[in-house]
């Protein structure tokens, strides 16, 4: 009769002898996320770059999603996130993933969302104090962002990927420039994907998705409660101001001055100063 003991021990017996537990089988039509194809096109930008703005242009662009009614969760399905998904479905080819990685082999074509760093840590840290620490000290936020990021600095992530250690295809799209002519960004970025857009679709595009009727879709939908952003709290605006300079009124002078210590070099360097 087998004991007890020889039957909590028959796992690590079959480990010891070269056998590991059978994995669950993969969903039927889907793809494991970190599985991509050298066609692929990866919309890459530092967090609060401009990402999930962009994420749902190109799913209107692309798979012609009307930005102001298709929900968060089909823009997910759309252009998958790569950090909020076990799997995705691959619609065509290419398909655009949204990341906020540092470089690697596997990124072969890449759009790479630059935006002021000091913009992007105010939106950065009002993400944070909703999702994880609502009491967090803005300075100490800038003094130890790799914490949050996962992905380094604000500036190490803009100097990595402008280096372009793996010579990838890339191309940089401003968030500052897309704001002020979202329409000739877009054009810029059908160029570098190889989309033949039809007469009038990035104009319909741009003047559907403005800050203004994100904002509104996210009230018509109760909140931005679905995708990537399934825990964000409904009386809380995911979509916030969008706008340039936002730092000159949200950004204290110390934790400016701190900022500058850490990025001015690599603001310099993209125009910013």
């Amino acid at each position: 009769m087998r004991t007890v003991r020889s039957l909590l021990l028959r796992p690590f017996k079959n480990l010891a002898n070269g056998f590991l537990p059978k994995p669950p089988p993969l969903p039927a039509g889907l793809t494991p996320i970190r599985q991509a194809r050298a066609e692929d096109i990866f919309i890459v930008g530092y967090p609060k770059s401009g990402n999930t703005w962009f994420q749902n242009l190109v799913s209107s662009v692309v798979y012609g999603a009307d930005p102001e009614l298709t929900p968060d969760s089909v823009i997910q399905e759309l252009v998958p996130d790569v950090h909020a998904k076990q799997y995705y479905q691959r619609f065509a080819t290419p398909t655009f993933f949204k990341s906020h990685d540092l470089p690697a082999p596997e990124h072969k074509r890449v759009v790479y969302l630059l935006r002021d760093g000091r913009d992007a840590m105010v939106s950065f840290l009002h993400y944070i104090r909703v999702c994880l620490h609502p009491d967090l000290d803005f300075l100490e936020f800038v003094r130890n962002v790799p914490r949050w990021s996962g992905q380094g600095t604000w500036s190490e992530h803009v100097e990595t990927w402008l280096s372009n250690p793996f010579q990838c295809q890339l191309m940089t799209i401003r968030y500052e420039n897309l704001l002020e002519d979202t329409v000739r960004e877009l054009r810029r970025f059908c160029e570098f994907v190889g989309i033949r857009p039809a007469p009038g679709h990035l104009e319909s595009v741009a003047a559907k998705a403005t800050f203004a009727k994100m904002r509104q879709k996210e009230l018509n939908q109760d909140g931005w409660a679905n995708g990537s952003h399934a825990s964000w709290p409904k009386d809380k605006f995911f979509i916030r101001r969008g706008k340039r300079g936002s730092y000159k009124d949200e950004m204290p002078a110390d934790v400016l001055k701190a900022f500058l210590q850490q990025a001015g070099p690599t603001l310099a360097k993209c125009g910013y100063l």
